[in-house]
């Protein structure tokens, strides 16, 4: 019968447009005179698309006034209202204007900032495009260089660093995470909230002497002021979030910006190979307000609230693993639960003086604060066995002999506050075509911390002992030692570090010849003081010399060249000076690191349309190397500065319009790190990603523009992570799988800035999309760590993956007012 219908229909409509009698047709150009493929053009619900030479032709009633709509993404709508005499063709070939804003931002040029060897992302993309952690950091997964492994974290690691060699600014200020987050489920939200930001810039590497003292990544973001009223809402399965912005009291010199956002993981973690009960919501509020005093004077305020509730009940958990010929699985039943709270503050006040055309000064202080406590009390009791591989069997996947039971018993009541409060100074000079800038800053941290945690593991009814522990040969013969748990931590620190800083570096802008050079040079000193409660006093200070240099030839290609580098050094902050046993070592050294990185942008146009292939070399040799492990996102030191490391590779990335109107890039990384612990010889770094690839791209149906697709697809070799956290890196370089994850968009936009309605319902939207994501499209178990289980029998540990995030499928909405 549906069958039928459907027939019925189509030929009723094939009949209506073959007894219209009357053709409209031509050639779309632009306004170069270039023909323009892929324009779509409609009346009422019938439509053609024009092909490579622009042309078009589409049947059309006769003697009826009717609207024909031209339209394309990369050009504004044009709108022809013709009435055709029957059995008449009528020839038009419009020409379509471009759409400059758009233009602005697809067509990418060698400006000061790329000189610099930084990357300009699109703020609009870092809300559009799909990921488990949409935001900024989602979308820099997509760069070369970039690399996590690990879905429901923020963190990052860039060309062999870990989490905290990345520098992250907002407005100018220094922004920090949490202290004690284990796991990337525990997380929430980043500190940048992507409905608020103007610009975000990124290097890898080869930075500026104006930037801080870490070892491997800048992430540079400016909120706007906002000019006008605005309110958006932002709603899916995970949550939600509201932004409203405007301008306010006389003359509207106040300009002020509020976004609250929820999230909630349970989407994610329920999808897991773990049953609980779970609820990890997280909430953040931030503003930022602006206020001209004057014409001189600007007076600016970001201010940050966020509490992360993390409460976890693990119920039961079954995870198949092995080979075809042994299948294994393993099967736990949980007791217990865990409850974690993250309650952080932050405000930041800045004042910027125009003293004239050349001199501003700035004065800014802020203050952070973190309360956090992570307790939990979990046992699990397991059993591991061999399943049956018989697929003819009636049992088959059923669990046949166990190799493994016992039990496992998790304890952990740590509390930690901290609080980093600074002062700083800046003054940039500018004339003609140089630039001087300087700065000072003055920084306080004052972090108590108490950890307690323990873990205990029973096999059958004994007792095992911690790695290193007296020998003994359980269950065979009796043992007579001590009773130890298997892994213990308890310490009680109180540390205060006073920091002082200073920078001070020079640009300028040059022709040689006829080709452009930009060049920089810089220099900072750091001098830190470490005291505390029953530690020993430490002082320290430490300098650097950082330079850049950039040239664009006067070639016919449109190429840049930059070569960047110098010293980045990493004074420790309060992980870092911490061992792996909760003891706070004062004297921890500073991190070394000599950079040189060499780059090239080529500017290029594909198919008419403008593309641009970056290309980086570079090279890391690192000294007073704090070696550590990573279990999930903790970074766990050693604190005692005993190995040299280096880092080197190249990464790839050509970014443009693969589709007419839309900015989509492939990205390719070649790494390798090893670092030399105490002249034991050179092995992988926990971060060393041999190969990365990832792919985003956007995408519209032609015939229906609005439609929209993105797609995000991301491959990483495995990485060293595969053995305990407590073992010795040097007997067990065990790597991770590959990690592969696919995340695609479809939405539907009513309307947007670019698309306006005068009348209906849809006026009073300046945009509205809905639409629909799906994660990790093509369900592929990737895993981040292991949980070793014991084998009584042959003493074997079995490492049995943690699989991160199976499919989820997840609704949003966006609307702006």
């Amino acid at each position: 019968m549906l069958k039928t219908v459907t027939l019925s229909l189509f030929l009723v409509f094939s009949l209506s447009i073959t007894a219209q009698n009357s053709v409209i047709k031509g050639i779309v150009k632009n306004t170069n005179k270039e023909p323009i493929e892929g324009v779509t053009i409609s009346y009422l619900n019938y439509g053609v698309t024009t092909n490579k030479e622009g042309e078009y032709k589409l049947a059309v009633p006769g003697n009826t006034k009717i609207k024909i709509t031209f339209r394309h993404i990369s050009y504004t709508i044009l709108i022809k209202t013709v009435i055709i005499p029957k059995n008449k063709t009528y020839n038009y070939s419009p020409i379509l204007k471009p759409k400059i804003e758009n233009i602005d931002e697809i067509i990418v040029k060698n400006n000061k900032k790329e000189a610099q060897g930084f990357i300009q992302i699109n703020p609009a993309d870092a809300i559009k495009i799909p990921g488990a952690n949409n935001g900024v950091e989602n979308i820099l997964m997509t760069l070369p260089g970039v690399n996590n492994n690990n879905e429901l974290s923020t963190q990052y690691n860039v060309r062999g660093g870990n989490f905290d060699e990345n520098l992250v600014y907002v407005n100018g200020i220094e922004v920090y995470r949490p202290f004690l987050v284990r796991s990337g489920q525990q997380e929430g939200l980043s500190f940048i909230n992507p409905a608020m930001v103007q610009n975000i810039k990124f290097s890898a590497g080869g930075f500026q002497a104006k930037y801080g003292d870490k070892l491997s990544s800048v992430l540079d973001i400016t909120y706007r002021t906002p000019k006008k009223f605005t309110a958006s809402i932002n709603g899916s399965l995970l949550g939600g979030s509201a932004t409203i912005e405007g301008n306010m009291l006389h003359n509207k010199k106040l300009s002020a910006i509020l976004g609250v956002r929820y999230r909630n993981n349970s989407l994610f973690i329920n999808s897991k190979d773990i049953n609980t009960n779970s609820n990890p919501n997280f909430t953040d509020v931030q503003t930022f307000l602006s206020y001209e005093v004057n014409s001189k004077l600007k007076i600016d305020f970001l201010g940050n609230f966020s509490v992360n509730n993390y409460n976890y009940t693990p119920i039961t958990r079954r995870t198949k693993f092995g080979t075809i010929s042994n299948p294994l699985e393993l099967i736990v039943f949980y007791e217990g639960q865990e409850k974690d709270n993250f309650k952080t503050l932050f405000g930041a006040l800045k004042g910027s003086y125009v003293v004239n055309k050349n001199l501003n000064l700035s004065l800014t202080t802020s203050a952070y604060q973190t309360i956090e406590e992570e307790y939990y009390d979990i046992l699990a009791s397991y059993n591991l066995g061999e399943t049956n591989n018989d697929f003819g069997s009636n049992n088959f996947g059923d669990v046949e002999f166990s190799e493994g039971i016992g039990t496992q018993l998790n304890h952990a009541r740590n509390d930690l506050d901290a609080i980093i409060s600074n002062i700083e100074f800046k003054a940039t000079y500018k004339k003609d075509k140089y630039q001087l800038d300087f700065g000072v800053k003055y920084q306080k941290e004052d972090i108590k911390d108490r950890i307690n945690e323990w873990e205990v593991i029973d096999s059958v009814g004994f007792n095992v002992r911690p790695p290193n522990h007296v020998s003994n040969n359980q269950p065979y013969e009796p043992f007579i030692g001590e009773i130890a748990p298997f892994q213990s931590i308890k310490a009680k620190n109180h540390v205060i570090i006073d920091r002082l800083i200073w920078f001070v570096q020079y640009s300028k802008n040059s022709r040689w010849n006829n080709h452009k050079i930009w060049y920089n040079l810089g220099a900072r000193s750091h001098n830190w003081n470490v005291y505390g409660d029953d530690i020993e006093t430490s002082n320290q200070i430490i300098y650097s010399i950082r330079g850049q240099f950039a040239i664009k030839p006067d070639w016919e290609k449109e190429m840049l060249f930059r070569i960047s580098g110098g010293m980045y050094n990493q004074p420790p902050f309060y992980r870092e000076l911490r061992n792996r046993n909760g003891t706070v070592i004062p004297n921890v050294k500073t991190q070394k690191s000599i950079h040189i990185v060499l780059g090239n942008d080529y500017s290029f146009k594909l198919w008419k349309r403008p593309f641009k292939l970056t290309s980086e070399i570079y090279y890391k040799n690192l000294s007073n190397v704090n070696t550590y492990t990573v279990d999930n996102v903790r970074v766990r030191y050693t604190a005692n500065n005993n190995a040299n490391a280096y880092a080197a590779g190249v990464d790839l990335r050509l970014n443009g319009e693969f589709v007419p109107g839309t900015e989509s890039w492939i990205s390719i990384g070649f790494l390798k790190t090893e670092e030399n612990s105490d002249n034991r010889g050179f092995i992988s770094r926990p971060t060393d990603q041999r190969f990365k690839f990832a792919m985003l791209f956007q995408d519209y149906v032609p015939n229906i523009p609005n439609i929209k697709m993105y797609l995000n697809l991301v491959f990483n070799t495995g990485v060293p992570g595969g053995s305990p956290s407590y073992t010795d890196p040097y007997n067990y370089q065990n790597r991770l799988n590959a990690y592969k994850r696919a995340d695609i968009g479809i939405s539907y936009v009513f309307t947007d800035a670019k698309n306006q309605y005068q009348s209906g319902w849809l006026q009073k939207f300046r945009e509205l999309s809905v639409g629909f994501e799906i994660y990790n499209m093509f369900d592929i178990q990737n895993s981040i760590t292991n949980t070793w289980v014991r084998d009584v029998y042959s003493k074997q540990f079995y490492g049995i993956p943690n699989f991160m995030t199976s499919r989820v499928f997840n609704v949003k909405m966006d609307i702006k007012f």
